[in-house]
């Protein structure tokens, strides 16, 4: 490969509204239209690798216009540089706009993209291809009324789904009732509850008690107070069995650190779009060397993120809990090529970066 063959010559990003099937409502806020954008890199060799930004207002205070705005002025910093360099890319990112991490996310996922494709590796085998067993997801079912929760739960069992990801954190006496009617109607799975921090450590606690209550198989409890209340949460695990995830908590690995020290979690959930890609690998190796488990999941998110999410789970290994559904949760599919879904079954993508190409590019 000739010198300058791996230059970044040119780089577009363009918005991409897809519809849910659902409203996507959690504790703090409700989406209808998964607002994301795409951003495309090309290099000197006219190798393109794509990335995806999709911010999460309710969670991030990030907007699409904001990481619009910030991919544009980003532009600079990155072209005329070659992609063997993004590592040091991704930390002038990180400097010039560290409240924007959805930014940072696409632009780091199309660098790495286009990387692998020059290279003609997977991004999963460029990061080593650690793990060897299937990935497996859960899939979410969000707040929306009872009926349609339940019809939901149903529908997923039927496709295969053995872990179902519940978001509580409003009504917690409705949500005992709804754990127990889900629990009584599928005895077979598994549950993951998400109060996106919803609760207050008292009603943390009593919620799951009373889910324990019902005799249901609970993975995990993931996020149930406020992320700045670490001493909450570290209340908590001292008082339940139930695993405690940390996901609003840990947008850095400065913030893994302080759960860690604050014994506040036993496990991470990682997620490229609220930390930046090379920043959730941080965040992973920290995680680990302290002995906490990993979670890996995302906003609302097409497959072109979750497909480098899915290719971290591949290539580091170590990443025991998936929630990869996203999306399952569209109504539309706005890519061609990449990894794909057999009900909660993910088949890992073989071609070079992460296979995957927009349906429509400007």
């Amino acid at each position: 490969m000739q010198p300058g063959a791996l230059a970044i010559t040119r780089i577009d990003a363009w918005p991409v509204d897809i519809p849910l099937t659902d409203p996507f409502a959690i504790a703090r806020g409700t989406l209808t239209i998964a607002e994301s954008a795409y951003v495309r890199v090309t290099l000197a060799n006219g190798v393109r690798g794509y990335g995806e930004m999709a911010p999460f207002t309710a969670l991030t205070g990030e907007t699409r216009t904001g990481s619009l705005g910030a991919a544009q002025h980003l532009r600079e910093t990155l072209l005329g540089q070659p992609v063997t360099h993004y590592r040091a890319l991704s930390a002038s990112l990180a400097c010039a706009t560290p409240e924007q991490p959805a930014a940072r996310c696409g632009l780091e996922t199309a660098m790495l993209d286009a990387f692998c494709r020059a290279l003609g590796l997977p991004l999963w085998a460029f990061w080593g291809g650690a793990r060897a067993q299937p990935a497996r997801t859960d899939v979410t079912l969000p707040i929306l009324d009872a009926g349609r929760i339940l019809e939901l739960a149903a529908q997923w069992r039927s496709r295969g789904f053995d872990t179902l990801k519940l978001k509580v954190g409003r009504d917690p006496a409705a949500e005992i009732a709804l754990v127990q009617e889900l629990a009584s109607r599928h005895p077979d799975v598994a549950f993951i509850f998400d109060a996106n921090q919803g609760y207050n450590r008292e009603q943390a606690l009593d919620f799951i008690a009373a889910a324990s209550a019902t005799g249901c198989r609970i993975r995990l409890f993931e996020q149930p107070v406020a992320r700045e209340d670490l001493a909450g949460m570290a209340w908590l695990r001292a008082r339940t069995p139930v695993p405690i995830a940390a996901d609003e908590a840990v947008f850095s690995a400065r913030d893994a650190l302080r759960v860690i020290e604050a014994g506040a979690a036993d496990i991470i959930n990682l997620k490229i779009m609220k930390s930046g890609v090379l920043e959730t690998l941080r965040i992973a190796e920290i995680a680990r060397a302290a002995g906490l488990g990993l979670m890996i999941g995302g906003m609302v998110e097409s497959r072109l993120a979750m497909g480098c999410s899915l290719a971290l789970v591949m290539g580091i290994g170590g990443i025991e809990h998936l929630d990869l559904d996203t999306p399952l949760l569209l109504a539309t599919d706005p890519l061609t090529g990449g990894y794909g879904y057999c009900g909660p079954d993910l088949s890992v993508c073989e071609a070079p970066g992460l296979g995957m190409t927009p349906r429509v590019e400007p």
